[in-house]
């Protein structure tokens, strides 16, 4: 099963498409990033999964030999991969209709290093017929929704095949899609290819020699998010200490302007504290370092069983036989053991959706605003 390409490109090249937005906007990060271990988690090797998938039934449907990739496979996975396969499939039959010998290339090594030194990558898929080279990127993750406009890791890619196929095809317009089932979206963006290079040419070339030397103003905010040494950032710190003014103000209340003020930190205030410790906790594990005032400690542990199977056997055997417990499984899965037209009818009457938990977010959150029924219907 191969890697999921942005794992790789962070492993191998320094200013990579996934990253770029952070060393485009805060040049110095990428040569700061170095010197940070680049961890996986459960979601990315879920989506290094779900990626191998896609390959694999894309390739199929295309009757390209390819390996079938092992792992725990989930109806969810099943499900978003065939949606992308279909997708990509209507794209390459509707240019069949209107152009000559569209292609479609998966899993396509880029190169984009006449703008960005060393930069090199892989797209999950490109098309590429007569005036149009279409760029597709499969999202698995659910978290953040990805736009296509605007996207620099979509215009690195699409410079990497125009690079590839200009010289053969007369291409006129770049089409970069963002493909993320899980969130239903699918964001497609379209650029003149005088557009885009001129954005190369003028934007991304001087930026990406900045970075490429770690020179440059480093400058926090969200484009840090998923820097691995978020953590740690001076700039990061900086910010948070305009929160320093209030020390001057009132002693008794804070004003309204303050309390907003305040409530633009709190939230990054928090995940940056559990964030920091968490780092000092990895460094006194893994280098023995001793912070001042502070010591390792093992935490509550519980007790489990080597043998889930010999245990039952052996309790069974000594006349225990009321050792097992059964529960319903979730509502998700059972509506999608049902599929949702089945449960909807046997079931929907017996389902509820509780009011989620009201949170204060700031205001370009994309969740929609709560309004209480009595302000909504002008009460008081």
């Amino acid at each position: 099963m191969r890697k999921d390409s942005d794992m790789a490109e962070k492993q191998h090249a320094l200013l990579s498409a996934s990253s770029s937005h952070r060393w485009l906007t805060v040049p110095p990060l990428a040569r700061l990033e170095e010197f940070f271990e680049h961890k996986t988690n459960p979601a990315a090797e879920e989506g290094t999964l779900a990626h191998a998938l896609a390959e694999y039934k894309l390739k199929s449907a295309l009757r390209i030999e390819a390996e079938e990739p092992e792992g725990e496979l989930t109806l969810e996975m099943e499900q978003a991969t065939e949606d992308y396969v279909a997708f990509i499939i209507d794209e390459f039959e509707q240019l069949k209709q209107s152009t000559s010998d569209p292609i479609v290339l998966i899993e396509q090594k880029v190169d984009f290093s006449l703008y960005v030194p060393e930069g090199f990558g892989t797209a999950d898929c490109v098309i590429v017929a007569d005036n149009i080279l279409h760029v597709v990127d499969f999202k698995y993750g659910k978290g953040v929704l990805v736009e296509a406009e605007n996207n620099p890791q979509m215009k690195l890619y699409a410079l990497g095949a125009l690079e590839l196929y200009d010289a053969l095809y007369d291409i006129e317009d770049i089409k970069m899609t963002i493909f993320q089932p899980r969130k239903g979206n699918v964001s497609t963006a379209i650029l003149q290819r005088e557009d885009l290079l001129e954005w190369a040419e003028t934007e991304l070339k001087p930026k990406a020699e900045l970075a490429f030397k770690g020179e440059g103003e480093v400058t926090y905010g969200p484009w840090c998010q998923f820097s691995p040494c978020n953590a740690v950032l001076r700039a990061r710190m900086d910010y948070h200490k305009e929160l320093e003014q209030f020390q001057l103000a009132s002693p008794h209340l804070l004003t309204d302007g303050e309390i907003e003020e305040i409530l633009l930190h709190v939230d990054d205030l928090v995940k940056w504290a559990t964030e920091v410790k968490d780092y000092a906790t990895k460094v006194a594990i893994d280098t023995h370092k001793s912070w001042n005032g502070f010591k390792l400690v093992e935490g509550r542990s519980i007790r489990q069983f080597t043998d889930e199977d010999e245990v039952a056997k052996l309790a069974e055997a000594e006349g225990f036989t009321d050792i097992y417990k059964q529960s319903l499984v979730s509502l998700t899965e059972l509506e999608k053991r049902m599929g949702k037209k089945e449960f909807n009818r046997v079931l929907s009457h017996l389902v509820r959706k509780p009011q989620g938990k009201l949170t204060l977010v700031p205001e370009n959150d994309k969740r929609k605003e709560y309004i209480p029924a009595a302000a909504e219907f002008g009460g008081n």
